[in-house]
């Protein structure tokens, strides 16, 4: 019965209202769990038995706890209508069950009639009572009526007195009676709230709210779906459907930094900019998180691309909020219905697959989709589920290319790079694995492993030689990224002032506070800094003045680049001159003749990287190179 009449509601919306009915009115609790106590004392006190006190006081307690959290509605609010049901249930059932055992038990134990007949009759009351009360929820109506007045009747028909037969017989009838006004009253409310609730007008506005994004105003994804396919039905044989799918870069940190509330209007902001650069008639919709997609007829592919660079630079343009400048940058992927695809699920994935490619090739920018992004992304999904098992199958390894100091030719450090011997596919490039590392996660716990396996090399050689790692921003923003950095050199038992992690300009960015507690935690232990890649992008003299970099790497574009010259030899020789006045050791990549090595030595470097010296090495000839240039030493000291 309980299934059948739980699942008699029309929706869940009558189902709330009908659960709500049975916390109106917490005075009726209250008075009840009072004349409850009082219908209780006279069973208690003239048969003495404990039996009955125990249940008494039980349903007492249970009376008062119900009253309290019906006066309560603070305590409800967020919880579910079947938590809220179930609350309920326990309470009724368990302050029934206790009343109809006092009223058996006073009946059993023939207490004097007059306290006799106050408990029987309350408990028949109450029962009838709750039944119109409660009808909301039958099965908690019927079931409080069934629990005060079966353990009545049963004790009341087995006694030998005719008297308390007849009342066997009338609380029977009694019982059927309520069940079925229960049932009679709970029909017509149920049919009442449904046809309230099913009204034209309540409708309407239930299916705007369906269809609309709460924070923005615009459509959300069940908005736009809708929209989707009445524009595809509507659609002219000489137009093109386009959707733009913009994704904001950044947005996490944004929330992270300034609280949701800043997050929620600047994607407020973003919305309205968005309404107003696209077309009149676009579908503009906010599809989750800080995802956007715009859906508009177009004549022709140029006019998608114009639209494109328009919504690129409204986004782009900086936001104030209160006191905060934001600069949001955004990634947007375009596909075109029919030119890429026969339907809207397909153009849907290509959109989706362009935002994928915008992003991977360093976001703000807005790609279009091509049928080589499916082949790549069958690549890309290759890798990511191979690099998974890759470290447990001792496919990657670590090599090591020495760094060598420009005035002495000794190996001063190595830089630990990592190689992937596929058992199929032979070796994979880094850049194919590495940016798929990152896009996925994988490189936290790759460049972990690579930090470890490199200091328990580099432990094994001369104290003087350092490694280098280099550092991922995903993996330096990660909780407890230095610990984990500090933990890897204490198992290898290395110094932290052997070690040297190189990161680039880009980490320094996002100007994250993160980043400079990850730096600042690390360099008060001792581990040291390099700036890779100098002069490429975005090369800032704050960093410098800002971080404790003790060595800075000049990008191999700059020395053996199509670009290599006169121009790039001056900037060599400036960078030099104010690493050498900062106290700074310069490292030139990328060297690979004689007369490179000379240019650089003469530019100012202090050390030099690259194919000239030797390639990167596993980790036993790292260690022969070494013991090499230790023979050769120990073999000029005897010559001289």
């Amino acid at each position: 019965m309980q299934v059948l009449l739980r699942t008699d509601a029309a929706d869940d919306r009558v189902h709330r209202i009908l659960v709500e009915t049975l916390y109106t009115q917490p005075a009726s609790l209250a008075l009840g769990a009072i004349a409850g106590a009082l219908g209780c004392l006279p069973a208690v006190l003239y048969s003495g038995e404990p039996m009955i006190l125990c249940l008494a006081i039980a349903q007492t307690l249970i009376g008062i706890a119900r009253a309290i959290m019906a006066c309560m509605p603070a305590a409800r609010q967020g919880r579910s209508t079947l938590v809220m049901e179930m609350m309920f249930e326990f309470g009724a059932f368990s302050y029934a069950l206790c009343w109809g055992l006092v009223a058996a038990l006073a009946i059993e134990y023939d207490v004097p009639a007059a306290a006799r007949t106050l408990t029987v009759v309350y408990a028949t009351a109450y029962g009838a009572a709750v039944a119109a009360r409660n009808a909301g929820r039958p099965y908690i109506a019927i079931g409080q009526l069934g629990l005060l007045v079966v353990p009545e009747l049963l004790v009341s028909a087995f006694k030998p007195d005719l008297a308390d037969r007849l009342f066997a017989v009338c609380s029977t009838l009694l019982l059927l009676a309520m069940i079925s006004v229960t049932r009679s009253t709970f029909t017509a409310l149920r049919d009442s709230i449904a046809s309230a609730e099913t009204s034209a007008r309540l409708a309407d506005k239930m299916q705007h709210l369906a269809r609309t994004d709460v924070v923005t105003g615009l459509l959300n994804r069940a908005g736009l779906n809708h929209q989707l396919v009445e524009r595809v039905a509507a659609i002219q044989p000489d137009q093109k459907l386009a959707l733009f799918w913009i994704d904001l870069d950044r947005f996490k940190e944004v929330n992270d930094t300034l609280g949701h509330q800043v997050g929620d209007r600047l994607l407020c902001e973003i919305g309205s900019r968005l309404k107003r650069f696209a077309p009149n008639a676009a579908s503009v919709a906010r599809f989750g998180g800080d995802e956007f997609i715009i859906a508009c007829e177009a004549a022709s592919r140029r006019e998608v691309e114009s639209m494109a660079m328009q919504l690129l630079e409204a986004i782009t343009q900086p936001i104030r909020i209160d006191d905060d400048r934001l600069e949001i940058g955004s990634s947007i992927g375009v596909a075109i219905l029919p030119d890429d695809g026969s339907d809207i699920e397909a153009v849907m994935q290509g959109a989706d697959l362009a935002l994928y490619h915008a992003k991977v090739n360093g976001r703000k920018q807005v790609s279009f989709f091509a049928p080589s992004m499916t082949r790549d992304l069958v690549r890309r999904k290759e890798i990511e589920a191979e690099l998974r098992l890759a470290l447990q199958r001792d496919e990657l390894s670590i090599f090591f290319q020495p760094i060598i100091d420009l005035a002495t030719g000794r190996i001063r450090a190595f830089e630990a790079l990592v190689r992937w011997f596929h058992p199929e596919k032979g070796e994979l490039r880094p850049d194919e694995f590495i940016p798929v590392a990152e896009e996925t996660g994988a490189i936290i716990t790759l460049g972990n492993w690579i930090t470890a396996q490199a200091a328990r090399v580099a432990a094994t050689w001369p104290e003087d030689v350092t490694i280098a790692v280099n550092l991922s921003p995903i993996q330096i923003r990660a909780p407890g990224a230095a610990l984990g950095i500090l933990n890897a050199l204490r198992e290898a038992r290395l110094s932290p002032s052997r070690l040297e992690l190189e990161i680039t300009e880009t980490v320094l960015l996002d100007n994250s506070p993160n980043t400079d507690a990850f730096i600042a935690e690390l360099a008060e232990a001792g581990v040291r800094f390099a700036l890779d890649d100098f002069g490429t992008g975005y090369s800032s003299l704050g960093y410098l003045s800002k971080y404790p970099f003790s060595k800075i790497k000049v990008d191999r574009s700059f020395v053996s680049g199509v670009n290599a010259g006169k121009k790039s030899d001056a900037i060599i020789r400036a960078v030099s001159g104010m690493g050498s006045t900062l106290g700074m050791e310069i490292v030139a990549e990328g060297i690979e003749t004689i007369d490179q090595v000379k240019a650089v030595r003469a530019a100012g470097c202090t050390l030099g990287q690259g194919y000239y010296f030797s390639r990167a090495v596993p980790d036993y000839l790292a260690a022969m190179l070494l013991a090499q240039e230790s023979e050769a030493q120990v073999g000029r000291r005897l010559a001289g």
